[in-house]
């Protein structure tokens, strides 16, 4: 039996992005940046796609700066460049709020 499961917290390095796939699906998609993760223990990037109703609320109410936790499957992906092949992982999952950056105005709703 295969598992693939992750769940990490860190800090989005940038404001959400939503769009809307041919599919008439909504992803949002985050980048996170978890302290420990990196080479000599610096912060580490993760990519990650919330699809449905979670990437729409994220999109809504997420910003820059918010520590949120998430937990999903790893995809991998790789695609051909000018430069070569390229591959990256991407997070396929849901996200949890946790707390606003400091001095963040927050929506209560959220």
């Amino acid at each position: 039996m295969n598992i693939n499961k992750i769940i990490c917290t860190g800090r989005l390095t940038k404001d959400p992005e939503l769009r809307q796939l041919t599919t008439e699906t909504t992803v949002c998609e985050l980048r996170l940046a978890v302290d420990g993760m990196g080479r000599g223990r610096e912060a580490g990037y993760i990519n990650v796609s919330v699809f449905g109703a979670g990437g729409v609320a994220a999109a809504e109410h997420l910003a820059k700066g918010w520590l949120v936790a998430v937990d999903g499957r790893l995809e991998y992906r790789e695609w051909d460049t000018e430069a070569g092949k390229r591959h990256d992982y991407t997070v396929i999952g849901n996200v949890e709020f946790l707390t606003a950056p400091r001095g963040a105005e927050v929506d209560e709703a959220a």
